[in-house]
């Protein structure tokens, strides 16, 4: 299944949800960038596995700057889901902070 046809736009994807548009389209974005790297990473993954089979020196020294960029995108994967907690994490606060607001009866 190809993971953008799983995924729906922010304006539908979260109809009759209480939140913040902008935070959901942030948090989409963020969720797409994430897969992104993941389907780039199993290529990684897939490319070195094969070079491994194949046991020759030049396949073995491309291997190297695979699994660097493969430990290049999991440390972006990684800072892609602390964002992704930080947004979720204020939006959270602001909708609580904000639901707690009594009106002023003065």
């Amino acid at each position: 299944m190809n993971s953008d046809s799983s995924r729906r736009s922010p304006a539908t994807a979260h109809d009759g949800v209480d939140g913040d548009p902008v935070v959901w389209a942030a948090v989409d974005e963020s969720l797409g960038e994430v897969q992104s790297m993941l389907d780039r990473n199993r290529r990684l993954i897939d490319e070195v596995n094969e070079n491994q089979q194949t046991r020759l020196r030049h396949n073995m020294v491309k291997n190297v700057s695979l699994i660097q960029e493969l430990n290049g995108n999991i440390s972006k994967v990684l800072s892609l889901y602390s964002d992704l907690n930080s947004t979720f994490s204020a939006a959270f606060q602001n909708h609580h902070s904000a639901a707690n607001v009594t009106p002023d009866k003065s």
